[in-house]
């Protein structure tokens, strides 16, 4: 399956630290997918570089429309961390479309 990690990126983060740390908790949730045998996909780590092409000012422009496309392109979601208005945009896709969306990576079948 296709997994999309959802969590806070910007949500509750202070600074450029706090960010990095849940684009960091995302990252490993991923890696925690891909080791399932499924491919994980994270919607900031699409929508950043292009992001950084248009300019920070492009933020909202970008980063939302960018996530939710690929959510309808996923299988499944595993939402992640705390409080994240995007992230639970995103979930609401996946219950929406009847997709499965899980709470935690032992909830994940290997494949």
């Amino acid at each position: 399956m296709w997994i999309m990690i959802s969590g806070p990126y910007r949500s509750g983060a202070a600074g450029e630290s706090d960010r990095s740390a849940n684009l960091l908790a995302m990252n490993r949730a991923a890696l925690a997918v891909f080791r399932l045998g499924h491919i994980p996909i994270i919607g900031v780590n699409m929508a950043l570089p292009v992001i950084g092409a248009a300019g920070s000012q492009s933020y909202d422009e970008l980063m939302m429309p960018i996530s939710l496309a690929l959510a309808d392109r996923c299988d499944a979601v595993l939402r992640v961390g705390g409080y994240s208005v995007g992230a639970d945009e995103e979930v609401e896709r996946f219950r929406t479309s009847g997709k499965p969306v899980f709470t935690s990576i032992e909830e994940i079948p290997a494949r």
